[in-house]
């Protein structure tokens, strides 16, 4: 992979909003290159600035770092887990929803039907908790926001997801609550 290559491959990705690449899909785009020369590759890309390492096996477009870095934090945690039912629930979006007068500056709290788990990115931490509810349950209890890459959580599921995993609710402003 060249720079060149790498440029000509991801400018068009980036226009039609697709800038968060595992190292699979970086493998089909180029699949002359073997596993070393594509570990070579991605180290010489990230320290260029052309990829960003956002998480292990997940790469960032670099110029898209700067241009869609808006929502990035939630297309990384797509990318972290591909094929399970993921939204941004929790302190975030309580915090989103003024229930709580934190705000979580560096982190974005994902409930997913994947594995839990802490993912320090340059873009902030993705903290994953895993529920076992359904997805037809988790459709109900999610929207879609035009733009946002993930789905979040209604205000009373994120507040019954953060009672359910056992989170502290002292900080939940009772008012709010119960507004809808």
């Amino acid at each position: 992979m060249k720079r060149m290559d790498l440029l000509h491959q991801l400018s068009p990705l980036e226009r039609r909003g697709v800038f968060v690449f595992t190292r699979r899909d970086l493998e089909k785009l180029f699949p002359n290159d073997d596993e070393k020369a594509m570990e070579k590759a991605l180290q010489r890309m990230c320290k260029d600035r052309l990829l960003v390492r956002a998480a292990r096996g997940v790469y960032v477009f670099g110029p898209a770092a700067v241009t869609h870095r808006g929502w990035m934090i939630e297309h990384v945690a797509q990318a972290l887990r591909p094929g399970e039912f993921n939204y941004v629930s929790l302190e975030s979006m309580l915090s989103e929803y003024g229930v709580i007068s934190q705000i979580p500056m560096d982190r974005l709290t994902v409930m997913t039907t994947g594995a839990k788990g802490t993912h320090k990115t340059p873009f902030g931490i993705i903290e994953f908790t895993h529920t076992r509810r359904s997805v037809p349950d988790l459709l109900d209890r999610t929207l879609v926001v035009e733009g946002r890459p993930l789905r979040i959580a209604s205000k009373q599921a994120a507040i019954q997801d953060l009672r359910r995993v056992g989170r502290n609710v002292d900080m939940m402003d009772m008012d709010e609550m119960e507004e809808e």
